[in-house]
């Protein structure tokens, strides 16, 4: 027999011995794998590091149908690829230097890891048709316990052919000098970038194993990628390209939402298309209202009634005003106007300066559109309903001094 002859035939042996080893340890994992998952859920409070760690182990975990040994054979054998749609912080609803952190981590931990082998894929369009699961979490601060600054970290791993979620991990985290600095699209918003899709995203990584991920958010996660790379573009300052990746978001299915509406708004200022600009905050302003719910920041100068005092801030708030009450007195609706505050000073000072604020912008809201004075009454919350908590009167908590727009039944 000729060298190339035996040459041939080992190759033919190998590969035959591959697919019959995938094959035995496809079909051991199905055997094993009569059991249901169970989350992984960590009550110790660690470093960030530490409790990152343990989520993304747990979560691995789970998704190892087979004993420690075999696993090692089966990820030598083939990865799981997988997409992460950018983690937020849960209560404002924002990417923030610490959920980039988060990410990081966990792509760090997932690389060095021996068993359980992920492939992780820039969350592109092009990607999902190539990918197995979807990786969705989020940072929850533990708010109203004294002396502490807690946060939850929450993952969750989605099958995207089914839909169902495959795996969750919990953990419990010190916020130790944690950097809460919003990026520059969440810095830039005018308003609480919050809807139902995303609160679909912070229910999928809250989702327990075995179970569906919310459909909302799952039948909008082709358009969410388009989304994520408009945002991409908008906070490197690329913004012609950023403003026709929001257009193109907008014009699929599930694209009208909030971020997106929100960064063409954005890009249009940066732009200096200020025509385009103020009809696209109406737009904004109609969604908030059809939702029943806007929460616009309004930043006002310390312990008055009066507009922030640099024209760069407070310069688009007449804009602002006259489409609220625009696009309110069109449709006929009828509101609680809420002021809050940030979590300095005394709480009933900040209640009563609440209050104040609230009834300002009404005053405001009446001038724009007169009806309004009859369709709209004020509440101040001081800091009781803060979003961050932070106290620190930067851009990290200025979501807590936000001026809120809910819609309630005419009476």
């Amino acid at each position: 027999m000729s060298c190339a002859s035996l040459t041939r035939r080992h190759r033919l042996s190998v590969q035959l011995a591959r697919a019959a080893l995938f094959g035995w340890v496809s079909l051991l994992a199905g055997c094993l794998a009569t059991a249901p998952t169970q989350p992984t859920v960590s009550t110790n409070e660690l470093s960030f590091s530490e409790a990152i760690v343990v989520a993304t182990d747990g979560l691995v975990s789970q998704t190892q149908k087979l004993p420690a040994f075999l696993a090692v054979v089966e990820s030598h054998i083939t990865k799981k690829s997988v997409v992460v749609d950018p983690m937020i912080d849960v209560t404002s609803a924002q990417q923030t230097q610490a959920t980039l952190l988060l990410e990081r981590r966990i792509a760090e931990r997932l690389a060095a890891r021996k068993e359980g082998s992920f492939d992780l894929l820039p969350f592109k369009a092009d990607n999902l048709a190539r990918v197995q699961y979807l990786l969705t979490g989020t940072l929850t601060r533990l708010l109203g316990v004294p002396g502490k600054r807690g946060l939850q970290i929450n993952l969750a791993l989605v099958e995207l052919k089914t839909g169902q979620v495959v795996a969750q991990a919990s953990a419990l985290a010190r916020d130790d000098g944690l950097n809460h600095t919003p990026l520059a699209f969440y810095q830039d918003s005018p308003v609480l970038v919050k809807d139902k899709v995303v609160e679909g995203y912070a229910i999928t990584a809250l989702t327990p194993p075995g179970r569906a991920a919310n459909s909302l958010y799952m039948e909008r996660v082709a358009v969410a990628s388009v989304i994520n790379e408009a945002g991409v573009l908008y906070n490197a300052e690329r913004f012609p390209e950023s403003l026709a990746k929001y257009q193109e978001a907008r014009a699929q299915s599930g694209g009208e939402q909030l971020r997106t509406l929100n960064g063409i708004y954005l890009n249009y200022v940066r732009l200096g298309r200020m025509a385009e600009a103020e009809a696209a905050f109406g737009q904004i302003v109609a969604y908030g209202l059809r939702a029943s719910k806007l929460d616009v920041k309004f930043l006002f100068n310390p312990a008055t009634t009066e507009f922030w005092s640099d024209p760069k801030v407070s310069g688009p708030y007449p804009m602002w005003l006259r489409q609220i009450a625009r696009e309110s007195a069109n449709a006929r609706v009828c509101m609680t106007i809420v002021g809050h505050t940030s979590r300095t000073g005394t709480e009933q000072g900040n209640d009563a300066l609440s209050l104040q604020r609230a009834t300002y912008m009404q005053q405001r809201l009446a001038a724009e559109a007169p009806p309004l004075a009859q369709r709209t009454k004020v509440n101040g919350m001081g800091w009781r309903e803060n979003l961050v908590g932070s106290g620190t009167d930067n851009a990290v908590d200025a979501l807590d001094r936000r001026v809120e727009f809910r819609v309630e039944p005419c009476r």
